[in-house]
């Protein structure tokens, strides 16, 4: 999504998002988190500051408490006639709300569109770039990366679709490579799973979760050798560590499994102390 950790959590400690803690103190985060989370970056990247974007995104957050709708359903819009301060829309059909004032407005270009506005040619606000339907073939790598992520979620089916244009796109986008190898890997696919996990390698061959996961297809064979060096490639995920913990622990090497259940442990106290 392009937003450090830190602003996540900047997020989190501002009620603007609430996720749920996992077994291990993770955050879990909603679809609708992750799609206040695009606003944000939308925002950022139209140069509306810090303190602003908060009390922007504290306004939708209010507004979609108080609607029917979800937050995917409407769309972000931010208007720059040329003056210092942007205005910043929010768009549901043909109507549309000063996020800040909470004025409202009749969309009239979209009122004037041929035809009725439908899902299919209006983009909700957890599909940033996809306007319509004629404007596909325009998305870049990074787009079809996204949408496939939002699709993950409303049409898991049509996810590895938009993965795999993603890769089309751009053949070295390791990330979309991971994300669908992964959906193949919970579909009991493993050898697709593995595919594009080693097509992943071969971009970017210390990419944390792909070498994660390419460890858990082994470790699921239990292929003990194979599991631990791809496992020890993803030395920054917690999880990477507690696994080998697990597996030394089996193969009765208590020292190793200490090492690596200490090391499991500081990381996750370091991001708890993070946030």
């Amino acid at each position: 999504m392009g937003l450090k950790a830190t602003q996540v959590r900047h997020y989190v400690r501002r009620d603007l998002l609430e996720p749920l803690r996992g077994s291990r103190g993770e955050f879990r985060f909603s679809f609708q988190d992750v799609v206040m989370l695009r606003s944000a970056k939308e925002l950022l990247d139209a140069s509306i500051p810090a303190r602003r974007t908060n009390k922007i995104l504290l306004g939708l957050k209010q507004r979609s408490s108080h609607s029917s709708r979800p937050l995917s359903a409407v769309r972000l819009q931010i208007e720059d006639d040329g003056h210092q301060t942007k205005r910043v829309l929010m768009r549901e059909d043909n109507v549309s709300w000063d996020v800040e004032s909470g004025q409202g407005s009749l969309g009239f270009a979209e009122s004037q569109r041929s035809g009725p506005v439908t899902d299919e040619n209006v983009t909700p606000l957890g599909q940033p770039g996809l306007v319509s339907v004629r404007e596909l073939d325009q998305l870049s790598s990074d787009d079809w990366y996204n949408l496939a992520l939002d699709l993950e979620e409303v049409d898991p089916q049509r996810a590895p679709e938009a993965y795999r244009k993603a890769i089309e796109v751009n053949p070295r986008n390791a990330d979309a490579k991971v994300n669908l190898g992964r959906l193949y890997q919970l579909r009991g696919n493993q050898k697709l799973a593995r595919k594009h996990y080693k097509a992943a390698l071969l971009i970017a061959p210390d990419h944390p979760l792909a070498n994660y996961n390419m460890g858990t297809i082994f470790d699921e064979l239990d292929q003990f050798d194979t599991a631990v060096e791809f496992y020890l490639k993803a030395c920054t995920i917690p999880d990477a560590h507690y696994n080998l913990a697990r597996l030394y622990e089996a193969r009765g090497d208590e020292l190793a499994s200490l090492r690596h259940m200490r090391e499991y442990r500081r990381l996750i106290d370091s991001d708890h102390d993070e946030r």
